[in-house]
C-alpha cells in the first residue's frame, strides 16, 4: 500500500478528489466512477494508482490526519498560551466547515465506522486519538494555571470539545447554519471559563 508521501503528481490528484467526495459525501457515498470524473482519466486507471477503495482512502485519511497535525503545530508555534491554542483549534473546523459547508473527513467516516473496512477504521481512530489527546494536554495546562473551570478531568473536556466541534459542523449542515464550528468552539470555552 502507498503512504501519502510517496504519491505521484496524479496519485495525488485522486487523493484529493477522494478527499472532497468524502467531506461531501462519506466513505459509502462515492466510487471510483466519481474519482475518474472529477479528475478526469479513466477507472482503470484510478485502479492503477489504488487497487481498493479501502487502499484509496487509508491514504486519504493518512494524509488528511499529516495534514490536522501540521495545523496544530503551527497553532503551538504561534500561541504560547494553551487557552489561545485550544480557541485556534476551534478554527481549524471553522476553515473546512466555510467551504462549502464541508465536514472533517473523520467525523464524516467515524459516522460510518461500522460499516468501514477495519483499515480505514484504524486510521480514523487515529485521527481522534491524536486529537483528543492534543485536547487533553492543552485543558490540563488551563487547569493547572487556572484558566478554566475544574468541572471535569481534561480527558472529558477533550472529549466535550471535539465532540461539539464535529456536532457544529453537521448541525450546521443540516440546519443550512452560517454559523460554525468557532462560534460553537468560543461558547464552549466561554463556559468553562474563569
Amino acid at each position: 500500500m502507498k503512504h501519502f508521501y510517496e504519491l505521484s503528481s496524479m496519485a495525488e490528484r485522486i487523493v484529493d478528489a477522494a478527499e472532497s467526495l468524502l467531506q461531501q459525501h462519506g466513505y459509502n457515498g462515492f466510487s471510483y466512477d466519481n474519482i475518474a470524473q472529477a479528475v478526469g482519466i479513466k477507472k482503470p486507471s484510478v485502479h492503477h494508482h489504488f487497487a481498493t477503495k479501502s487502499d484509496l482512502v487509508v491514504v486519504t485519511v493518512q494524509r488528511y490526519t499529516h495534514r490536522f497535525r501540521e495545523q496544530l503545530l503551527h497553532i503551538e508555534g504561534r500561541h504560547a498560551d494553551a487557552i489561545d491554542r485550544l480557541h485556534s483549534y476551534a478554527g481549524l473546523f471553522q476553515a473546512t466547515y466555510a467551504a462549502n459547508r464541508r465536514i472533517c473527513v473523520c467525523g464524516m467516516l467515524g459516522a460510518e465506522i461500522q460499516g468501514l473496512p477495519d483499515d480505514v477504521a484504524a486510521e480514523v481512530a487515529r485521527f481522534f486519538s491524536i486529537n483528543l489527546e492534543w485536547l487533553a494536554d492543552g485543558f490540563k495546562i488551563c487547569t493547572a494555571a487556572k484558566q478554566i473551570r475544574a468541572c471535569a478531568t481534561a480527558d472529558a473536556l477533550a472529549q466535550n470539545y471535539l465532540c461539539a466541534l464535529e456536532g457544529a459542523m453537521v448541525v450546521g449542515r443540516g440546519t443550512s447554519s452560517i454559523q460554525g464550528p468557532q462560534v460553537v468552539g468560543t461558547t464552549f470555552m466561554a463556559t468553562i471559563a474563569l
